[in-house]
């Protein structure tokens, strides 16, 4: 269950309603720290002016790559993609509190997250645990979240083991990403290493992780899935496959806690090329569109859904104007998408058509050095 404040919290930014209100949201984007990057940087977007301002670094931390937001809008979590933290080979969580009115992020504490290469980060609905996905290794993990924001016990982990089609990239396993169903019932990883999407039970009380029956679900060998996301509907959820350039539409049943393929798409105009790979999937929370970030060909796959079938027709294929559009992300109020292109240190504002999905840049690339990961936070400040 939501407490009070949070269940204020969401229904102010409209998302409790479906519809959410336009106003002022700021921009949390996390880095690697391997040039100029100090961590994590802040923005604030205006929905109804169409505008997108820098305000400089948020909180310093040794490459944040991935972050979450907890429900109440109080709490900002980063990975921390490391091979090394604290003497052990592991990655690293963050917890932060974030200053409602400035933007910046005072650290509260961090945990060893397990795992080498911590890469995704998801938070429960209620708001109790974080849920992380260790790359390097191939595991994945939950941390008990206090009502302080600060991060407590680890309450699950999973090593995967095996291999798949790719000698290069798939002699292990390779967790790459953590998401939770609307029930908050099941947690989803998508395994790159072992072209398997594995499902666990989770129960939002403890944050135990028990594979689920069946324990996963496979993509065609070689395809290395890489992010997932659900349809708003709940019947259907998208993977992403970065190796081989495509998303995979399936059934979920969220009862069993069961993923059923539909069709298997490619995310790009051209055949698959050296240097081609995809990103991040994105399901707009109207239902009607999914995107798809391809890096390489530096675009934006923009696809219609059917919502009798869950299948998707290409709409177009929009440049990021950068290299290496590594992540992306909608506002709460469903008007604009923002990509970060990794390699040309930018972000850049797009507004999505509401009648057909397609994306319009709005503005200039704004500098923002190696940014990874975009997420939202309702601006409280007048």
């Amino acid at each position: 269950m939501f407490s009070r404040r949070t269940f204020v919290g969401l229904a102010g930014a409209g998302i409790l309603a479906g519809k959410p209100a336009a106003g002022k949201f700021r921009v949390y984007v996390g880095t690697y720290t391997r040039g100029e990057s100090k961590g994590i940087y802040s923005f604030v977007l205006d929905t109804a002016a169409g505008t997108l301002t820098p305000e400089g670094v948020a909180g310093e931390t040794e490459n944040p790559s991935f972050l979450a937001i907890h429900p109440s809008g109080d709490y900002l979590y980063s990975c921390g993609e490391l091979d090394k933290f604290q003497g052990q080979a592991s990655g690293s969580l963050t917890a932060f509190k974030i200053d409602a009115a400035s933007g910046k992020l005072e650290k509260l504490n961090d945990v060893v997250a397990g795992g080498t290469s911590t890469c995704h980060v998801n938070i429960s609905r209620n708001g109790r645990f974080a849920v992380l996905a260790n790359y390097g290794t191939g595991s994945c993990a939950a941390f008990a979240i206090g009502p302080d924001g600060r991060l407590g016990e680890r309450t699950a982990y999973h090593q995967h083991s095996g291999t798949s089609a790719d000698p290069g990239r798939q002699r292990g396993p390779h967790a790459h990403s953590v998401n939770l169903d609307k029930q908050n019932k099941h947690v989803i990883v998508a395994d790159l290493g072992l072209d398997q999407v594995k499902v666990y039970k989770f129960n939002a009380a403890t944050g135990a992780m028990t594979p689920n029956e069946p324990a996963f679900t496979t993509v065609k060998p070689g395809s290395g899935p890489r992010h997932f996301t659900f349809h708003p509907s709940g019947k259907y959820a998208y993977v992403i496959n970065e190796m081989a350039c495509t998303v995979t539409a399936f059934h979920w049943n969220a009862k069993l806690g069961t993923l059923k393929e539909i069709e298997t798409v490619t995310t790009l105009p051209v055949p698959v090329q050296k240097g081609y790979s995809t990103a991040e999937v994105v399901a707009h929370s109207n239902g009607r569109f999914v995107y798809g970030s391809n890096r390489g060909h530096n675009t934006i796959a923009v696809f219609q859904v059917d919502a009798a079938t869950g299948k998707l027709t290409t709409v177009e294929h929009k440049s990021t104007q950068g290299e290496i559009p590594r992540n992306f992300a909608i506002d709460p109020t469903g008007q604009y998408l923002i990509a970060a292109n990794q390699n040309t240190h930018s972000i850049v504002l797009f507004r999505i058509n509401q009648i057909s999905g397609a994306l319009e840049q709005v503005g200039a690339p704004i500098k923002a050095p190696s940014p990874v990961c975009v997420r939202y936070v309702k601006l409280r400040r007048a």
